[in-house]
């Protein structure tokens, strides 16, 4: 069971991780990191949020 709840978060993880790439290469974020130097907050915290999940899905799956 907790293998299964490892894969899930790990998938949720790279899901995100998805979206994040997704987000950094939108328009609206080119444009925020062209005036700003830094892209939009959805892309920052989706990257956060993927990591982690990857993190801690890969450590469920590890850990016996």
């Amino acid at each position: 069971m907790n293998k299964a709840v490892g894969l899930a978060i790990l998938a949720a993880g790279a899901i995100l991780l998805y979206f994040a790439y997704s987000q950094y290469n939108a328009p609206a974020s080119q444009i925020s990191e062209a005036v700003t130097g830094s892209p939009t907050d959805n892309a920052v915290w989706f990257l956060i949020a993927g990591v982690v999940a990857a993190i801690i899905g890969g450590a469920a799956l590890l850990r016996k």
